[in-house]
């Protein structure tokens, strides 16, 4: 079974940084593709950031230069440094990886970001 565990959300005060963290189990091949989405309130889940197995980072417009996605494959974890943090970051931050055809999620951390 496929499991994500996302942690490091909270709150901050505009210009602050925050790092998410995506734990995953019961995936051998930790390079599998895998993203950041968010949900504002009142708004659809949206992209945030993602990674392929050989391929680089992909980012939003609204993250570019601010957001970085790595990952640690010993770790089994895939990271999100959030920089410069706005109040329009506020949302949920969900990870999502791709495996073996099919995608799953985590049950997402909560980023408010403070004006």
């Amino acid at each position: 079974q496929v499991l994500l565990a996302e942690s490091g959300g909270g709150l901050v005060q505009a210009g602050g940084t925050l790092r998410l963290s995506c734990t995953i189990s019961g995936i051998m091949h930790i390079l599998t593709p895998a993203a950041w989405h968010r949900q504002a309130p009142g708004s659809e889940r949206e992209l945030v950031a993602r990674i392929g197995s050989v391929s680089g980072a992909v980012y939003a417009d609204s993250v570019k230069d601010r957001f970085i996605i790595s990952r640690d494959p010993d770790k089994n974890t895939v990271y999100l440094q959030m920089n410069s943090l706005k109040p329009e970051d506020t949302g949920v931050y969900y990870c999502k990886v791709a495996y073996s055809g099919t995608e799953f999620w985590g049950k997402g951390t909560l980023v408010t970001v403070s004006s």
